[in-house]
């Protein structure tokens, strides 16, 4: 695999009190949008796209669901270390 097509992913589970509302969306979806990789957020059986606000909601992510933080390009690995972080930080919240 070249570096221009590098594969990360990772699970982790949502920590904070509120889970993923507006405000943590937000913050992922623009993290999210700061890497040039594609970036897939899975739930169960569902898959959506980590830099849409609108497919995020989707999620209904409440504390204690865990996700599987997906990213394919150039700086796939990158991408899914900080949106773990922000994730395992409860985003700042708790």
């Amino acid at each position: 695999m070249d570096a221009s097509n590098q594969h990360a992913e990772v699970e982790v589970t949502v920590s904070n009190r509120q889970g993923f509302h507006a405000r943590p969306i937000t913050r992922f979806v623009d993290v999210a949008m700061g890497f040039s990789s594609d970036i897939k957020v899975q739930k169960d059986r569902e898959t959506v796209d980590g830099k849409s606000p609108m497919e995020m909601m989707l999620l209904a992510a409440v504390q204690g669901t865990v996700l599987r933080l997906i990213a394919d390009g150039p700086d796939a690995p990158d991408a899914v270390a900080a949106l773990y972080k922000l994730i395992n930080d409860k985003f700042g919240e708790d």
